[in-house]
């Protein structure tokens, strides 16, 4: 009996046919619910889009609004192999192909004659400033030439091998781009500088820099976006070693010296600086 009344307690809580009640609620009352509820996430779906639209009324299609970031730019080296080791062997093709293609991709876009299509000559070892006119963006910005033939005997033009068949390997270094940054100030541009950590000092030998002291030239400055300034060239600088020890491990520092870019920091071990290792072989 207790339990005939219980299952009828529980089908009149579902429906109940003589108030035409489901689930307590008669139509009316679930209807002015249901109204309830979806003028209520409208109206938080319409706030929800003020507020994303007045927001995104604040910022620049072609530059950050608010751009917070190290005061010391990174720096990457191509090819940078596995884990930042650069090692093959002299005599066995197979070791150093994969570097050779990677700087061929890597700086076929520098070559002269998309360079000349795409930017201009401009004036060196001075900033080329876009500016603005008020509210009147002038944009596109123009962008300069890099020349792959500025890396001369590291550009692969005449040495396709880039000096790694020969045991004189290039390295390029380019500095990792922020809008709006001055590298330099009284006119002097920042440039790269290599050498051995400690316990490898007396093993690096001779190094070139290329273009000519391993210069960012001012030109190539400020940057203002891949929006604003579609066919921007980084600038590059290629080091070249001449007769640095082979057949054993070389730990080689980069780093970026400039008279307004202060040092980076230890915790942070690419800004300004860039670390790999070098090793040779020329034994089978």
């Amino acid at each position: 009996m207790a339990k005939d009344a219980e299952k009828s307690t529980w089908k009149d809580f579902i429906w109940n046919s003589r108030t035409r009640e489901f689930c307590g609620r008669t139509g009316s009352s679930w209807g002015l619910i249901l109204l309830f509820y979806l003028v209520f996430y409208i109206f938080l779906a319409g706030m929800f889009c003020l507020t994303m639209y007045v927001m995104l009324q604040t910022l620049d299609d072609h530059k950050p609004t608010w751009q917070d970031r190290l005061g010391t730019p990174g720096m990457m080296i191509r090819p940078r192999g596995k884990a930042m080791e650069i090692a093959y062997n002299t005599t066995n093709t197979e070791t150093w192909d994969m570097y050779i293609k990677t700087l061929d991709n890597f700086l076929s876009p520098y070559n002269n004659s998309l360079q000349a299509e795409k930017n201009e000559e401009c004036i060196p070892d001075q900033y080329f400033v876009q500016a603005d006119s008020g509210d009147v963006k002038n944009n596109p910005k123009r962008s300069c030439q890099f020349n792959r033939t500025f890396l001369e005997k590291c550009s692969g033009l005449d040495d396709h091998t880039y000096g790694y068949q020969a045991g004189k390997p290039c390295i390029i270094i380019k500095l990792n781009r922020v809008i709006g940054m001055l590298p330099g100030k009284d006119g002097q541009a920042p440039f790269v500088t290599c050498g051995a950590k400690k316990e490898d000092s007396d093993k690096i030998g001779e190094v070139e820099y290329y273009p000519e002291n391993g210069t960012f030239n001012l030109m190539y400055y400020p940057y203002y976006g891949k929006k604003a300034q579609v066919n921007y060239s980084q600038p590059l600088v290629a080091i070249k070693f001449l007769n640095i020890t082979l057949n054993e491990d070389i730990n080689i520092e980069c780093r970026i010296i400039s008279n307004n870019i202060p040092p980076g920091t230890v915790r942070d071990k690419f800004a300004g600086k860039v670390s790999f290792k070098l090793r040779i072989n020329t034994k089978g």
